[in-house]
């Protein structure tokens, strides 16, 4: 089943419960759920605030643009 979450988040969230951190996705866009692999600079660089965006099955193409309701 398919469902269009609004995320506004744009950076992961860093973890830190051992030595090494641990950066969670927070944007949606990462093909490695629940963890950050960097896809979010995408939505940092590339999406105007105001907007909704709906990507593709893979996270990587936009769709669709729709304004913000």
């Amino acid at each position: 089943m398919a469902r269009l979450i609004r995320q506004d988040a744009c950076d992961p969230i860093k973890i830190e419960p051992q030595d090494k951190a641990v950066f969670v996705c927070a944007c949606g866009l990462s093909k490695n759920l629940p963890f950050c692999d960097g896809a979010h600079k995408a939505a940092r660089t590339g999406e105007k605030a105001g907007t909704l965006y709906v990507y593709d099955k893979e996270r990587e193409t936009v769709v669709e643009e729709r304004e913000d309701a």
